[in-house]
């Protein structure tokens, strides 16, 4: 595994992995009223690093003792086999489709409460496997069994995946690359996760550079409106300029 993109479990007491614990803290902090189990993440386009900041904080969890689940439902550019250097002969295409118990394809990693269902092999209809119900009673099976459920989906722009996956699961995070996503990208994201009634819980401004953050280097994580360990430079509410130095239009998640 790559330490450094694994970083909460390779230098767990770097200000990165801080900024994941407390990414960690406010979704604990977010369902006093229903617990958040099932989560899914996603982002607006690919290369924001959606998959880097699920691996991460699905750690962040396993750290402290909690029961942790981290599912690939990316079944069209599965990642997390690769990026956890684990086999991706068989995973959630094998539950879905073949109807196979879950706990056949569970893998274990060297991280300690941390189990992992990869993809599996990519089908030819992704998005009609994930809005099967098949896979709403494996959600409802594994949200049992599991402390937190993890979900990796593909890019809310570019296919129905996530849309579909925010309707079956407690809630939905977005993950935003600073600098690098469009504010008409990022509008249309909430849009589309809005039609289907899914509960964004926060979003992550992720790639932040060091002119910005200081000393936590060119990852930063925040977790809506709600952590003020940022001190306001990474709130969605304020304006934010793309690399061309042009202003975006700012976008609230909590409209």
């Amino acid at each position: 595994m790559d330490p450094k993109i694994l970083i909460t479990h390779s230098s767990p007491k770097s200000p990165i992995s801080e900024a994941y614990r407390v990414l960690r803290t406010n979704i604990q902090y977010s369902g006093i009223d229903k617990a958040l189990k099932t989560i899914v993440v996603t982002s607006s386009g690919p290369r924001e690093g959606k998959t880097t900041t699920i691996i991460n904080l699905a750690i962040t969890f396993a750290q402290m003792g909690s029961k942790v689940l981290l599912v690939d439902a990316d079944l069209r550019k599965p990642r997390i086999h690769r990026m956890m250097e684990v086999s991706n002969s068989r995973g959630l295409t094998n539950i879905i489709a073949l109807h196979d118990d879950y706990q056949n394809n569970l893998l274990q990693c060297e991280i300690e409460n941390l189990d992992i269902i990869t993809s599996g092999a990519i089908p030819p209809n992704p998005s009609e496997l994930l809005n099967s119900n098949s896979m709403k009673q494996f959600v409802e099976k594994v949200r049992e069994d599991y402390d937190i459920v993890f979900i990796d989906s593909p890019p809310i722009c570019s296919v129905t995946d996530a849309a579909i996956l925010s309707t079956i699961v407690d809630g939905t995070i977005l993950v935003v690359a600073s600098g690098r996503v469009e504010s008409d990208a990022l509008i249309r994201a909430k849009e589309l996760l809005n039609k289907v009634n899914a509960n964004i819980i926060g979003a992550v401004l992720n790639m932040v550079g060091k002119s910005v953050q200081g000393n936590y280097y060119y990852y930063y994580s925040y977790y809506g409106d709600k952590d003020e360990n940022t001190g306001g430079k990474t709130n969605s509410n304020k304006r934010k300029k793309t690399n061309s130095g042009k202003k975006q239009r700012r976008v609230s998640l909590d409209d």
